[in-house]
């Protein structure tokens, strides 16, 4: 399974930028996304910057990351508040997909 992890930008150059997610400090490759502004939102995985994000998804996907965390922990966790925004709606297929949907 591969997690996406948000990360929030402290400083950046044109390749690479210092970011942070609670009191964890990495660098992230830049290449996949191009320039960044200092306090924006990125989704890394593996080292690497995939696309830009808000700072309501960062706190979505971070509220999906606690609840796979608890899990994984044995412990139990409200998955209706961490999965508030999933909660009495419709899952809806990615566009490109909607054109096979018959």
């Amino acid at each position: 399974m591969c997690l996406g992890i948000p990360m929030q930008v402290l400083s950046a150059d044109s390749q690479k930028a210092l970011c942070k997610r609670g009191a964890e400090e990495h660098w992230v490759d830049l290449s996949l996304i191009g320039n960044v502004e200092t306090g924006e939102w990125l989704l890394t995985f593996m080292g690497a910057a995939r696309e830009k994000i808000s700072p309501e998804r960062a706190e979505q996907i971070n509220q999906a990351l606690k609840a796979v965390e608890s899990v994984m922990q044995g412990e139990s966790a409200d998955f209706e508040a961490l999965f508030a925004d999933l909660v009495e709606r419709e899952p809806q297929l990615p566009p490109h997909l909607q054109e096979l949907k018959t």
